[in-house]
């Protein structure tokens, strides 16, 4: 009976906002950030997953987040908490349903084996950038199993420096996000458990969606880190390191419950 309920609340939300996300996204209406975000926090809602922010996002622009990746939750979650959009891998496009959403999300698809097009991939996203669209590049490239961050790609962190170009401050922020799924109905979830809410990319979709839902309440920690400034000057590496460091460091904390 859960299941039902949110698939028919789901996909009647979905079905009554896309003509109009539609519209918005044709006509560049400012409603095309906002309708995204309030369904990613009415979904959240009724899935019952109850996310707790630390810090908060950084008011500069142009303004790229980074964050570590887990699961399919984690565009719930970031997407409840402010309008922006994110960067996926091509072949989200063609996925049932999620497609149709990341589709309507505004996302930016990139091809991460192709690296001969990394340079266009980085332009597109930078164009979103100068245009005053918040983007979320999920660094590791794939979803962990909750307990760790992996090590952080930093191709696509040429985005920055790309969008240095139409920036009227001479600068880019760069702000690392950390993820943190730590309770199920109120009870830590340990390094065992996490998985329940995490998807490692070697996990069939369709039993885990299912087990997720049925489990209730999931509470998430989203933290904010020190916005970093990507400048002219900046090296694309180093400041990926740096993410990363951060990132790793609020997720451990997260975790701990410090």
């Amino acid at each position: 009976m859960r299941i039902g309920f949110i698939t028919t609340v789901l996909v009647a939300m979905t079905l009554l906002l896309w003509p109009l996300q539609a519209i918005a996204m044709r006509r560049r209406w400012p409603l095309r950030r906002k309708l995204p975000h309030l369904w990613h926090q009415v979904a959240c809602y009724i899935t019952g997953i109850r996310v707790h922010v630390i810090g908060r996002p950084s008011p500069a622009h142009p303004l790229l987040l980074v964050a570590n990746h887990q699961s399919w939750s984690d565009i719930m979650v970031l997407g409840s908490v402010m309008p922006l959009s994110f960067i996926a891998k091509a072949e989200v496009r063609d996925w049932p349903a999620f497609g149709l959403l990341a589709k309507l999300q505004r996302t930016v698809f990139v091809e991460r084996e192709a690296r001969g097009r990394t340079g266009r991939h980085a332009s597109a996203i930078a164009d979103r950038l100068s245009e005053g669209d918040v983007m979320v590049l999920f660094a590791e490239g794939t979803t962990s199993d909750g307990n760790e961050v992996l090590p952080f790609k930093t191709a696509l962190f040429g985005a920055a420096q790309m969008a240095l170009r139409d920036s009227h401050t001479g600068s880019t922020a760069v702000q690392p996000v950390a993820i943190a799924y730590t309770h199920a109905n109120g009870l830590p979830l340990g390094r065992f458990f996490r998985p329940l809410a995490a998807w490692p990319g070697d996990v069939t979709l369709g039993p885990h969606l299912l087990a997720f839902l049925k489990e209730g309440a999931i509470d998430v920690t989203v933290t904010f880190g020190e916005t970093l400034t990507f400048t002219e000057t900046s090296n694309r590496k180093d400041l990926a390191r740096r993410a990363e460091d951060d990132v790793r460091r609020m997720m451990a904390e997260s975790l701990a419950g410090r």
